[in-house]
């Protein structure tokens, strides 16, 4: 098959520089020599590509848009780009890149002290440690603000309880962000390095969905954490709230490289496949409705995230933008997949084709970092004055 060249319906390309145009072929080649190849097997295996760690980071692509610490200081744009061509690839690689980047060194470079930054925002930038993001718990997912495990005071360290659930990155990371609650009822961050006594992680197994991607448990019984492991720039859920903010971000720009992959599979597959008469099944006006309805919403996710973008980098951006752009977005996606899928027919559900796959890992994005419902509510909060989360 050849090559994949983009998916332009409305001249999107005109509204980019050059330079974000060069960050989103960089990516892109990536994607079509290391990641294509090879994704499938691993999809297959229940396996992370954890050897194109350090080639992810060559490239600049963990913290891409910060600045310092030998990051590219990428606009958002260009950030947003580069992961619409890892999602391209695969969900789970620009999960990996998103809670890299977005989860782990964005607290320690917006709240960390200067020597935690200078600890550890090089190595997780070049791909010479990789870090996790422990805010999910078993009991608690929509509702961070209930979460139990619980930091306490003692001497110059803290002691710390709890359990955190569906952690990306989480058995294989050196650092964990890992959020609690401290005696006063206060939510803060403490960094607990791998090897810590009595800090376990354990991987999820049976996924049907990001399986090329680690998901883990972790759990943290009297854990002694020095003081100077806290994250001294914030405390209270905003904390939290403003790392997923920056991950949505990327997930909303994502969601369009699977859908373009989705989209250009069905689109190439109609073209070749021939049905009564001999004819492509692309002559049929139910498959042309098909990839109409495909190529439509990819090119209104499209604007949208630019737009979104655009704004971020004017420091203009709402949070309940970012819901728009990752609710609209991850949805249009699993949509997109979904009627891929009818186009290809029975062969829509093997791995010759990429569609299943990004059909089963979407059906997780959709889910996590703020389910498709409770960024209703965010929006809903936003134009009408009234929070409905209760």
């Amino acid at each position: 098959m050849a090559a994949f060249s983009g998916v332009d319906y409305l001249d999107f390309d005109s509204l980019l520089s050059d330079e974000e145009k060069l960050a989103r072929q960089t990516a892109r080649q990536f994607v079509e020599d290391q990641i294509i190849p090879i994704i499938e097997e691993c999809n297959r295996e229940g396996k992370f590509p954890k050897q194109l760690v350090p080639q992810l980071g060559e490239l600049g692509f963990f913290g891409a848009n910060l600045k310092g610490y030998g990051c590219a200081g990428m606009s958002n744009v260009e950030y947003g780009l580069v992961t619409q061509e890892l999602e391209r690839g695969d969900s789970g690689l620009r999960s990996f890149v998103s809670v890299q980047s977005s989860l782990v060194m964005y607290p320690i470079y917006a709240f960390g002290s200067d020597a935690q930054k200078d600890k550890w925002l090089p190595l997780l930038q070049q791909g010479k440690a990789v870090g996790c993001f422990g805010l999910t718990e078993p009991q608690f997912g929509s509702n961070p603000s209930g979460m139990l495990a619980r930091a306490v005071k003692k001497g110059d360290s803290y002691i710390l309880n709890g359990e955190k659930m569906w952690i990306t990155s989480g058995s294989i990371a050196d650092v964990a962000v890992i959020w609690a609650k401290t005696e006063d009822d206060r939510i803060r961050g403490f960094l607990v390095e791998k090897g810590t006594p009595g800090f376990k992680a354990w991987d999820v197994h049976g996924k049907w969905s990001l399986r090329a991607s680690v998901t883990s448990g972790l759990s943290m019984s009297d854990c002694k954490i020095p003081a100077e492991n806290v994250l001294p720039g914030v405390d209270g859920l905003k904390g939290p709230l403003s790392c997923l903010n920056q991950a949505r971000y990327g997930i909303g720009w994502g969601a369009i490289g699977a859908a373009m992959s989705c989209y250009d599979t069905a689109l190439r597959y109609a073209k070749e496949r021939k049905q009564f008469q001999n004819k492509p099944i692309a002559s049929h006006q139910l498959v042309q409705e098909k990839l109409v309805w495909m190529i439509t919403e990819i090119t209104k996710a499209q604007f949208l995230a630019l737009q979104v973008g655009r704004l971020k980098d004017l420091g203009r951006v709402h949070p309940s933008h970012i819901s728009m752009l990752k609710m609209n977005n991850v949805w249009m996606a699993l949509e997109t997949a979904r009627r891929a899928r009818e186009v290809l027919g029975a062969n829509g559900i093997v791995d010759d084709y990429p569609i299943m796959r990004h059909m089963n890992n979407l059906e997780s994005v959709y889910t996590y970092e703020g389910t498709n419902d409770i960024h209703k509510l965010v929006i809903g909060e936003r134009i009408t004055g009234v929070a409905a989360f209760y």
